[in-house]
């Protein structure tokens, strides 16, 4: 019993060490980077979710930052 708690206690270490890396490295709070007020964030969020998507373009094209 002992061993098991032992190795949850690690995995949990280790899950959380990795998102921690994951979030920091590899999913920058953009948004936060390009706009100043809670306002323009709401703004661009809604612009980009309510926008229709063009049939030629691919996601990375569309992602552009006003």
């Amino acid at each position: 019993m002992t061993l098991g708690r032992t190795l949850w206690k690690i995995i949990f270490i280790k899950l959380l060490i990795m998102f921690g890396v994951l979030k920091l490295f590899f999913f920058p709070d953009v948004l936060q980077t390009h706009f100043a007020t809670d306002q323009q964030r709401a703004d661009y969020v809604l612009q980009q979710i309510t926008r229709p998507a063009s049939p030629n373009s691919t996601a990375a094209e569309e992602a552009d930052y006003d």
